[in-house]
């Protein structure tokens, strides 16, 4: 009986064998290879941004040295050999007070004292007063003083109350022969009529306004225009008769630096006024722009200085009949512009 027992059981762990030999294998385990990665690239925090490049700035305008003078150009708003003598004593004078060298030039037209110093062939200016605004709408120049005279009247003037004082402003004055027959501006329609030059305030633009106003257009023919050049050679041509009339600013007939009165005696007897314009700011003196603030600080006070010295003032007086010099706001001139684009004449449009 045990020993079919042992059979049996013999004959089971047989089969188990055999099961177990006839089950597949377990797959085997395969480990994945390792895949470098690269880190990723973190900057510094310790290295500074990249650095914006700051504008470059505009080098201030310098003058007053051996090889590079400060220039002073003058408008040729009177006689020329005149103001050049005069310029030269101021700028004779202006050197032995501030120690910088100075030279002068009388443009040949009051356009050519813009021109020079939009080039900056001159640094300074001594530009009438249109020339003034063409300039700053043509090139941003710094007006810094302006003249002062004692204000000249004539027979129609209604600044007679005011005869004498110092005043930062002038007149336009119409003149023509007494026997003219000219005694309004409408009689000047068809004459031969003298200005002093394109860019002449009261020589110029001033009287255009007038004539327009008085329904007479020069640039359609109404008169025949001459321009003279300057205030006295429109008062010459007008008592001469090459003109039948003409305009300067007041009163030219007598005004100690044009002298007329010495070379023609009967000048206030046969030349007359017949109208006065409106009120015009005086001309001045003015600097290119980006000039240097602390040179022109003291150049402006050399010329303030000039302006109360004896011997300064005698120079002022003879170079364009100025008595006296004020320093101005950069807005100086604004009113006067609005008056003229009122009336049609916009300095900005005037320039190229």
């Amino acid at each position: 009986m045990r020993s079919k027992l042992y059979i049996v059981l013999a004959g089971i762990m047989v089969v188990a064998m055999l099961l177990s030999a006839c089950q597949p294998a377990a797959p085997a385990v395969v480990e994945p290879a390792p895949v470098e990665v690269e880190p990723t690239a973190v900057p510094p925090t310790d290295v500074p941004p990249t650095a914006v490049p700051e504008p470059t700035a505009i080098p201030y305008v310098t003058c007053g040295t051996a090889d590079k003078p400060c220039v002073i150009t003058f408008v040729p708003s009177g006689d020329t050999g005149k103001i050049t003598l005069a310029g030269q004593g101021i700028a004779d004078w202006l050197q032995a007070e501030t120690g910088l060298i100075f030279q002068i030039e009388v443009g040949t037209s009051f356009a050519a004292s813009i021109e020079a110093m939009g080039a900056e062939k001159a640094q300074i200016g001594f530009l009438n007063t249109f020339s003034v605004l063409l300039a700053d709408a043509k090139y941003g120049i710094d007006p810094a003083l302006a003249s002062v005279r004692k204000l000249a009247v004539n027979e129609l003037s209604p600044d007679k109350d005011l005869a004498g004082t110092m005043q930062p402003y002038y007149r336009g004055q119409f003149i023509t022969q007494n026997d003219s027959g000219i005694t309004s501006i409408a009689d000047l329609k068809g004459k031969t009529f003298c200005f002093v030059d394109p860019n002449s305030t009261s020589g110029y633009i001033v009287p255009n306004i007038v004539l327009k106003a008085n329904g007479i257009d020069a640039e359609a023919g109404d008169i025949t225009v001459m321009n003279a050049g300057s205030h006295p050679n429109v008062g010459i041509a007008v008592y001469k008769g090459d003109c039948d009339a003409g305009v300067t600013f007041i009163d030219i007939r007598i005004d100690a630096a044009a002298d007329l009165v010495s070379t023609y005696p009967d000048i206030m007897e046969k030349v007359v006024v017949f109208y006065d314009t409106d009120p015009i700011p005086n001309d001045g003196i003015q600097f290119v722009p980006n000039f240097d603030p602390a040179l022109r600080e003291q150049i402006v006070a050399a010329f303030l200085k000039l302006s109360e010295d004896e011997a300064g003032k005698a120079l002022l007086k003879s170079l364009y009949n100025i008595n006296g010099l004020v320093a101005i706001d950069p807005n100086f001139y604004d009113g006067f512009t609005q008056i003229l684009k009122d009336a049609g004449v916009d300095p900005a449009s005037l320039v190229k």
